[in-house]
């Protein structure tokens, strides 16, 4: 006889599965998708617009604990319905997907009332506020067979995909050990409340704006600039690091861990905040290959990239453009090597004059210019959100798939926990755990 708990689960999957289908429509090629969003705060109403400038979505409803963030959402979507708690927008007939842009620790249980529910979901990244609440969101998509997009648009960016078809795939960069990431002087963090936030507004609701965490009186800053404390986010590393890691899981085909390691913390800002302003990160892999994250906010450096460094050469990408760089070899020039006998660099320096040595490590030392150059090719976010509503249509998996998102957001979340507790995490890569002891 079949073993009853297997058989108490698979009744379970296909009664969560039938119950998700019963609410959702089969959307024709040509029809329009009727769109909800949850959180209509900046991310969220950039988002939102991002979906109306395709031409192939209605917006139907709208959900935040603020009014003020909805009445700025219903500029563009006029004729949405309004609402506070995000269950009472999931039960409206009127609606195919939502959009999730709420802070990152109510982004696991509004993704998974939208998808028992039967909607299908663009959330935005990170997908989850803790490492555990990854599985859950996955296996919601999976047994309610509904699409689930997590915002990491470099998945669907036409210069990236073009980088890793002619770089990674034809093994143009040799062996990768390593995997340079960077991302500073990030502005979002660094916001501060506006005078109108000063005193709670009697149209916002804190209580619900707090959701699952623990009571405080209400703080402008941890409403308005919340990305800078950790019980909303996992500051730099979640928000940013996980854009890159994702990066390095697309282009070199590993997505799980085996630990990390984490030094930093605010050095600069003392202004309240519990994210650090200054982090540094390393994870690494069973490539064998290691994926490094800096990031400071303190003034004096800025900018974002990737560089992947391979024996063969090193592709450096960011969201503008990618460029490649030959390898440097050390030593003398190949004139001096072959009047030396070979390409022995040690029989070669030994028969270099100073001068020569000199020049010969000047020479390695100044900057390189990339073989190639290319520059993005169109917009990321708008590449991702057209990916989506394609798939809603489809029902094929999306570039950003809810299982793509939890791997990206692990690793983060691992990095994250070294910060913390000051102390290098060993993960399990095959049962997914962090290993103890």
């Amino acid at each position: 006889m079949e073993d009853p708990a297997v058989l108490r689960r698979t009744v379970l999957r296909g009664t969560a599965a039938v119950t998700a289908l019963s609410y959702a429509r089969v959307l024709g090629a040509n029809e329009r998708v009727r769109l909800g969003v949850i959180g209509c705060g900046e991310r969220g109403r950039g988002d939102m617009n991002v979906f109306l400038k395709t031409g192939t979505v209605d917006v139907t409803a709208l959900a935040d604990v603020y009014a003020d963030q909805i009445d700025r959402a219903k500029q563009a979507a006029p004729n949405a319905k309004s609402f506070k708690d995000h269950r009472a927008l999931l039960e409206t007939k009127e609606l195919d997907a939502v959009l999730i842009a709420t802070p990152d620790h109510w982004h696991a249980q509004t993704a998974i009332d939208a998808l028992n529910a039967g909607k299908d979901v663009y959330v935005e990244k990170p997908l989850t506020l803790r490492i555990e609440e990854g599985p859950p969101i996955v296996k919601a998509a999976r047994i309610n067979n509904r699409i689930c997009q997590v915002g990491m648009q470099q998945r669907s960016g036409k210069h990236y995909i073009q980088a890793k078809k002619e770089y990674m795939d034809t093994g143009k960069l040799g062996k990768i050990t390593l995997v340079r990431t960077w991302w500073h002087g990030n502005f979002y963090h660094l916001r501060k409340a506006p005078p109108s936030l000063q005193q709670q507004p009697s149209n916002l609701d804190w209580a619900r704006f707090l959701g699952p965490l623990k009571w405080r009186e209400y703080d402008p800053q941890q409403y308005f600039n919340w990305r800078a404390y950790l019980d909303f986010g996992g500051g730099m590393i979640t928000d940013l690091f996980t854009h890159w890691v994702d990066v390095a899981h697309m282009f070199l085909g590993q997505d799980i861990p085996t630990s990390a390691v984490a030094a930093g913390g605010v050095y600069h800002y003392r202004d309240g905040r519990t994210a650090p302003d200054t982090i540094n990160i390393a994870i690494e892999y069973p490539g064998p290959f290691t994926a490094t994250f800096e990031a400071t906010l303190a003034p004096g450096v800025s900018g974002a990239a990737l560089e992947f460094c391979g024996t063969e050469g090193r592709l450096w990408i960011s969201r503008s453009k990618y460029e490649f760089f030959e390898p440097r070899r050390f030593g003398p020039p190949p004139a001096a090597r072959r009047s030396a006998g070979g390409d022995d660099p040690a029989a070669a320096f030994s028969r270099m004059t100073p001068a020569e040595i000199r020049a010969a490590i000047a020479a390695y030392d100044a900057p390189q210019r990339p073989v190639a150059s290319v520059e993005a090719m169109s917009n990321l976010d708008q590449d991702h959100v057209e990916n989506f509503l394609k798939c809603v249509k489809s029902r094929k998996l999306p570039n950003g798939d809810v299982l793509v998102g939890h791997r990206s957001a692990q690793a983060s979340h691992l990095g994250t926990m070294s910060y913390v507790q000051k102390q290098r995490i060993n993960f399990d890569p095959i049962r997914e755990e962090v290993m103890r002891g």
